[in-house]
């Protein structure tokens, strides 16, 4: 990741549509107006409930609520009897997966009768026979999801993007994922988790966060060299060009919550064979275009994890102005193997952050830092991150509308108003994509032929 490029961050729920109709191809369209050229997105997968894409039913399969109204038309039913001969690795269990968590009102697996629960041969059988309708109708979805955004990315490439996808590093308990590979996560005979994942007490919470998902048993993984996870990033790989892993520094030590603790207090960091594991990968995908979300507090561990494998990591400008030395998201510390955000779907959005800054000498103290500090915010903060030494610079689509608090995309530890927001045309003026195209241009980072395509 050596060519300087700029993207926008838009998750394809957040088009005017909310699908991967011909929005996202008008989309595309804009992005090469504005001289931007990687697309970034939260997780295609497919939510367990509520909107997150963070919490999914599947690791590998698309969300059905992408798919456009007409979605049926488009099926051809030759690929489609090629598709089934030769499916996707997960297809059949996430489709007969689904299919009972439709059938018993969708409940959580560990709520299944025992014969479902533990997988028993012939009541899956006979359950597949009888509900073949609805398998079916399942697979077609991911069939025309699969074939659209393949058309898509073709598309993308033609116009010089880059899709730029993001992998959360932990799965749904209630997921087809720990269902069918229950050897490979951390549960006990009756098939329930022993201990769960999050992150210790910090600055900004006293009990830590504990999110609850399962752990990965890395030991059990290793033995077939970690192929659950060969097929999860040949999938994604298949989907995107370049890949953020969230929470990487999962991949040297996880923080293991006993079940039973209510909080995240009283938890142990645990060692993860994260080199043997990075080692696998390189050496199935030489070319490994992975970014670590290294946000938060990183130990010097995670880091050189990291830099062994010179994968980038992140900076956000947002967290760049408390003035500490050696502030990693400072205008002054980021360096060029790194993609550079003015925020991200987690934060307010940069208008908000900066409304909500009260103290006018340390607003004027942060502007003093930027370029054109005259300009209105967001559009110094976004021309600093244009003009920063990362080779990646990607800005949310709110910060390039100029949007406020009202706007943001999720506010972790909220569940109302999270995962919904979408642009509208009529607030992508000509003015503002000029605006864009320029800054770009004067940064370096337009299109190139040679550099096209990460």
């Amino acid at each position: 990741m050596s060519d300087k490029k700029a993207g926008v961050l838009l998750h394809p729920s957040s088009l005017p549509s909310g699908k991967l109709d011909e929005q996202a191809w008008r989309f595309l369209d804009w992005m090469v107006q504005a001289n931007l050229s990687i697309w970034q997105m939260l997780p295609l997968t497919h939510p367990v409930q509520g909107l997150s894409p963070y919490q999914s039913v599947s690791a590998f399969a698309m969300n059905p609520a992408l798919l456009p109204g007409n979605w049926l038309e488009m099926m051809n039913e030759a690929d489609f009897h090629a598709f089934e001969q030769d499916p996707p690795h997960w297809l059949n269990d996430y489709v007969l997966f689904m299919s009972l968590r439709q059938h018993f009102k969708m409940t959580s697996w560990e709520t299944w009768p025992e014969a479902y629960r533990y997988r028993d041969f012939d009541a899956l059988s006979v359950f597949s026979e009888t509900h073949a309708d609805e398998i079916q109708f399942l697979k077609k979805q991911q069939f025309v999801l699969n074939q659209i955004w393949q058309s898509l990315k073709d598309s993308a490439h033609e116009k010089g993007i880059s899709l730029f996808g993001d992998m959360p590093i932990f799965v749904a308990y209630d997921s087809v994922d720990v269902w069918a590979n229950p050897h490979l996560f951390k549960l006990d005979e009756n098939l329930n988790p022993t201990v769960v994942t999050g992150v210790p007490p910090d600055y900004f919470s006293e009990t830590g966060q504990r999110w609850g998902n399962p752990h990965y048993d890395w030991q059990e993984m290793q033995k077939d060299g970690f192929q659950w996870w060969h097929h999860r990033i040949q999938s994604d790989l298949s989907l995107f060009d370049l890949i953020r892993i969230d929470h990487f520094r999962g991949l040297e030590s996880s923080w293991e919550i006993a079940v039973e603790e209510p909080t995240a207090v009283n938890g142990q960091w645990v060692k993860v064979p994260g080199e043997l594991f990075l080692d696998s990968l390189q050496q199935a995908f030489p070319k490994l275009p992975l970014v670590a979300e290294d946000l938060g507090i990183i130990t010097p561990e995670v880091t050189a994890l990291k830099d062994r494998y010179h994968l980038p990591g992140m900076s956000v400008l947002q967290f760049g102005f408390n003035g500490l030395p050696d502030n990693p998201h400072a205008l002054s510390e980021q360096v060029e193997n790194s993609v550079v955000y003015t925020g991200t779907h987690d934060n307010d959005t940069s208008l908000g952050w900066w409304e909500s800054l009260e103290d006018n000498e340390y607003k004027d103290w942060v502007l003093s830092q930027l370029p054109h500090p005259e300009e209105p915010m967001p559009w110094p903060l976004i021309e600093a991150a244009f003009q920063s030494v990362a080779n990646l610079a990607m800005v949310p689509m709110q910060d390039f509308l100029s949007l406020g608090n009202l706007d943001r995309m999720n506010t972790p530890g909220t569940v109302e108003n999270n995962w919904t927001w979408q642009f509208k045309w009529d607030q992508v003026t000509p003015e503002i994509t000029e605006k864009i195209a320029g800054l770009v241009k004067n940064s370096g980072r337009e299109i190139t032929q040679e550099s096209a395509v990460l």
